[in-house]
């Protein structure tokens, strides 16, 4: 009521509006606010900054986490989650998959990661795949391969190009043993051309890695991997317009070292991939 009282209205005749006596008005103006009020308003405060300043990708759950840790607090999910209803805030709801095309494979291996997704050091068990962009009013498509490492789910390298052939996933590798050549983790992909081919079973020998290959239609055999591609799209792609591809190149660029480097989760001790990784590597 300040706000129009401002505008030149006055008390008596919006109190009379609303069907409110003065004395109702001035109690309220001079009522003290309980602790618990003047925290939910913080709360929702911090929770609205988060929001737009994270692009609308936290949940209650990532919500909680970056309020806590950049706060000193220990709030809890149900706590935060009711605050979060109250203001109709939500995180943006991903995609579904869309299935690639076949090709006939060179060459197969066995599914000898076996769905086993726990990792007890860096290096120990890779994951790549690759995944597409694509936006209105551009026939081209941009083209992403990584590769995680399960300790921590963090993406130690990755490529984009405009093409999907074998160098997108060769010089993915290579830069990957460049920057960690006496590592022989389990390297797990799904049978995509480029993991089949006869040229990339040579680099796999030559590195003396075990190679590991999802089984045909099991999408859970590369299941934290498709989760990075679902976690990625949901959050700086679904929704969004690009300008063009480039553009679109650059976003993603930048979302990954958000991911990697600021983006808490809960099985990490509230940490980064990155900093649970490095941790470990420093410990070493």
């Amino acid at each position: 009521m300040d706000y129009y009282r401002d505008q030149g209205y006055s008390l008596s005749m919006m109190c009379k509006v609303l069907g409110i006596a003065r004395s109702s008005y001035y109690k309220h103006k001079n009522r003290i606010k309980p602790e618990k009020e003047k925290n939910d308003e913080l709360l929702c405060s911090l929770i609205n900054e988060y929001h737009l300043a994270f692009d609308g990708i936290l949940g209650y759950r990532r919500m909680t986490m970056f309020i806590n840790r950049l706060n000193q607090k220990t709030y809890s999910e149900g706590y935060i989650h009711r605050l979060m209803r109250y203001q109709n805030i939500t995180a943006r709801i991903r995609r579904k998959k869309v299935n690639r095309k076949k090709v006939k494979p060179d060459y197969i291996k066995e599914n000898i990661l076996s769905r086993n997704f726990k990792a007890e050091k860096p290096n120990e068990k890779w994951l790549t795949d690759v995944t597409e962009f694509s936006i209105s009013g551009d026939k081209r498509k941009l083209y992403l391969s990584p590769i995680m490492d399960l300790y921590g789910n963090s993406i130690i390298k990755y490529n984009l190009s405009f093409k999907n052939n074998n160098q997108l996933v060769f010089k993915m590798f290579d830069s990957a043993l460049k920057k960690y050549p006496d590592v022989k983790p389990i390297f797990h992909s799904d049978r995509g051309f480029q993991y089949t081919s006869t040229v990339f079973k040579g680099k796999i020998e030559e590195a003396g890695m075990q190679q590991s290959m999802s089984r045909i239609g099991k999408c859970i055999d590369n299941g934290p991997m498709e989760g990075f591609f679902g976690t990625l799209k949901s959050e700086m792609f679904y929704g969004k317009k690009f300008q063009s591809l480039e553009e679109l190149k650059m976003k993603i660029i930048k979302y990954i070292k958000f991911y990697n480097e600021q983006r808490f989760q809960k099985k990490l001790g509230c940490l980064a991939p990155m900093e649970y990784r490095n941790q470990a590597l420093h410990c070493a």
